[in-house]
């Protein structure tokens, strides 16, 4: 059974920081695409940020470039996404996503195979 399961969300004030944990368990983790999406009330599911299966490239929204950071560590079956200078805009719900060839542009929700149940992250002004 596939779980993705995130952790490190909560309430920051602007300009803050915050560290999204996802662990994934039953699916070939080092062989996946790894990827952020978020969901605002009332919006679609927005994508965030991906890194590829080998750690070898990585792409962001334009709305978080320079601002977050994705990394992997495929010994602990770990994808983060370090956020950093917080805005309100940046609030909603996190999910992780694993792409496991299913294929597809990277910003299209419906190329990843698994999802987590996301975290929930509240960025006030």
């Amino acid at each position: 059974q596939v779980q993705l399961v995130e952790s490190g969300g909560g309430l920051v004030q602007t300009g803050g920081s915050l560290r999204l944990s996802c662990t994934a368990s039953g699916l070939p983790f080092s062989r996946c695409d790894m990827a952020w999406f978020r969901q605002a009330p009332g919006k679609g599911r927005e994508f965030v940020a991906l890194i590829e299966w080998s750690d070898t490239n990585t792409y962001y929204a334009d709305a978080v470039k320079g601002r977050f950071i994705i990394s992997r560590d495929n010994t602990e079956n770990t994808v983060y996404l370090q956020m950093g200078s917080l805005k309100p805009e940046d609030t909603g719900v996190y999910y992780c996503a694993a792409d496991h060839g299913r294929g597809g542009g990277i910003a299209e929700p419906l190329t990843y195979d698994y999802w987590g149940q996301g975290t929930q992250v509240t960025v006030s002004s």
